[in-house]
């Protein structure tokens, strides 16, 4: 009770939690199949809640995807962060993928995105640049064709994983990454080689 007291003073409150429980319902219906009353059941708000912020349901929509996508770059960056410290190794490849495999709700969003980005060309256009991202962290170390190879599979073992609702074991997935990018050694020290 208190917390919808709090949300009905702050209008920015509310208006985040209208669209945190649309990202979510997204993640679990798909994106044409989300309604203002489901939202608004999600939200704990009123029904007449979700019109006064969002107009159409498009608007609602398309800011919940937006959510979703914040949420996915923000996951990208801190892969970057993982790749650029240790390497892009295919054993560190696969650690990460499965780690993030084993977030379903992660998985979810990303797949809802991807998704979405299939009819909306604003969010294609985002899901090239995290596509291109990847590619950009890994060509450096194996090549712009090997890197592209590399992403495309990540890409199915992230739908399969959607789809079997099992994630592939990590192994499996460091073999196939190794056959695709060869084998990359993490960054050398900076100390000079030994003369000995």
């Amino acid at each position: 009770m208190a917390e919808a007291v709090r949300r009905r003073r702050d209008p920015q409150s509310r208006r985040l939690a209208i669209v945190t429980a649309a990202a979510e319902l997204i993640t679990e219906v798909g994106v044409d199949a989300i309604t203002h009353r489901m939202v608004a059941a999600r939200a704990d708000v009123p029904l007449g809640a979700t019109t006064q912020y969002f107009a159409t349901l498009d608007d609602l929509r398309d800011a919940a995807l937006q959510h979703l996508a914040a949420d996915v770059a923000e996951r990208m960056g801190a892969i970057r962060e993982v790749i650029d410290e240790s390497g892009a190794t295919p054993a560190l490849l696969a650690e990460l993928i499965h780690a993030a495999l084993a977030d379903a709700t992660a998985v979810q969003a990303d797949r809802a995105v991807v998704t979405a980005a299939v009819h909306d060309p604003r969010l294609r256009e985002l899901a090239r640049h995290w596509t291109d991202e990847l590619v950009g962290i890994l060509a450096p170390v194996h090549g712009s064709a090997s890197a592209r190879a590399a992403v495309v599979f990540i890409d199915g073992v992230l739908w399969h994983a959607q789809i079997h609702e099992r994630p592939l074991d990590q192994h499996l997935i460091e073999s196939a990454l190794a056959g695709i990018l060869g084998t990359a050694e993490a960054p050398a020290s900076s100390s000079p080689p030994s003369t000995a």
